[in-house]
């Protein structure tokens, strides 16, 4: 079982009052009637730095010591790149952030607005690691792990636990899965509030490890994504999966042409732009499979992130 609990998401929630957005949670006839139920939506999308990455990334800012002082390093796809950037920038410390030269521009000029060092490197795992560590060799930086660190998914944690206090009973939840810091954080939130809610992840069906991976009950480590979906392209981490595997319940693959659709319905009732990471969870509740679903009449998701090249955008903005 996690050795993160709800108390450290509620104090988590109180690190983070006044400095993370309270976003809204947003509801549609039209959504409803094509789900064939009641449908909330968190909008992380408008969330600081576009992404819920920014509550993870500052509850464990916050909480670091003397440590943060020579400075902060990460490696992302973008989003908790950005977090990071900003979160040391409120500290008054460096930031440096290793990022795959395949990186949307959208989220390498967020990560250097807000004043931080990128480092291009190739778009895998093992290249992002190798770079990041010869970062903190150079800087004497502090690491802040995307995904596997207990302080960041505590703060995932609370965008569920508000989107949960202000709706009210749901009968089940959904958050998408890269390297699975949300998903774990919304397990915690979900388990503690509404004991009975239905969990489930989404995750493209190009890079579905994590769906492998609880349909066999063994860690299928991510090979070769391919997908558009550029914020969940990583592997789960060794305390995001044994969360994953005692909660979800299922976790939902989502086609690129799906996914694409869901970001234009977003798009065209409520003017917002979501990218293909934020908008995959409606792309999975839109689906024939989950529609035929019984006993549920209510269900949550977060729109996790807003940060997409504009010319990437299967509408005109």
């Amino acid at each position: 079982m996690s050795s993160i609990l709800f108390s450290d998401v509620i104090e988590a929630s109180k690190r983070l009052d006044g400095i993370v957005l309270r976003t809204p949670v947003v509801n549609s006839p039209e959504i409803d009637e094509m789900a064939g139920r009641s449908v909330f939506m968190k909008c992380e999308n408008i969330q600081h730095v576009g992404a819920f990455k920014f509550r993870g990334a500052t509850n464990a800012v916050k909480i670091l010591g003397e440590d943060a002082e020579s400075g902060l390093c990460t490696h992302s796809s973008g989003n908790h790149g950005q977090a990071v950037a900003l979160a040391a920038r409120q500290r008054g410390v460096p930031a440096y952030i290793v990022m795959p030269k395949t990186a949307p521009k959208v989220k390498v000029n967020g990560v250097r607005s807000h004043g931080a060092e990128v480092i291009l490197c190739e778009p895998n795992l093992e290249a992002r690691v190798t770079t990041a560590n010869s970062v903190l060799e150079r800087t004497g930086a502090t690491f802040i792990h995307p995904f596997d660190n207990p302080d960041v998914i505590a703060g995932q944690g609370t965008a569920a636990k508000e989107m949960i206090e202000e709706c009210g009973n749901l009968d089940a939840v959904l958050s998408p899965i890269g390297g699975g810091g949300l998903m774990s954080g919304t397990c915690i939130s979900t388990r503690a509030l509404l004991p009975d809610a239905l969990l489930f992840g989404t995750e493209p069906e190009g890079a579905d490890d994590a769906a492998r991976s609880l349909e066999s009950g063994e860690y299928v480590p991510q090979t070769g994504p391919d997908t558009i979906c550029d914020g969940l392209l990583t592997s789960m981490g060794e305390i995001t999966w044994p969360i994953i595997k005692s909660h979800v319940e299922e976790i939902i693959r989502v086609s690129d042409e799906e996914v694409l659709i869901a970001m234009t319905i977003i798009h065209e009732i409520f003017g917002m732009i979501v990218e293909p990471s934020g908008a995959i969870s409606l792309a999975a509740v839109l689906k024939d499979e989950f529609r035929a679903k019984e006993g549920i009449g209510s269900i949550g998701i977060i729109l996790c992130g807003g940060n997409v090249d504009p010319e990437n955008l299967p509408f005109t903005p």
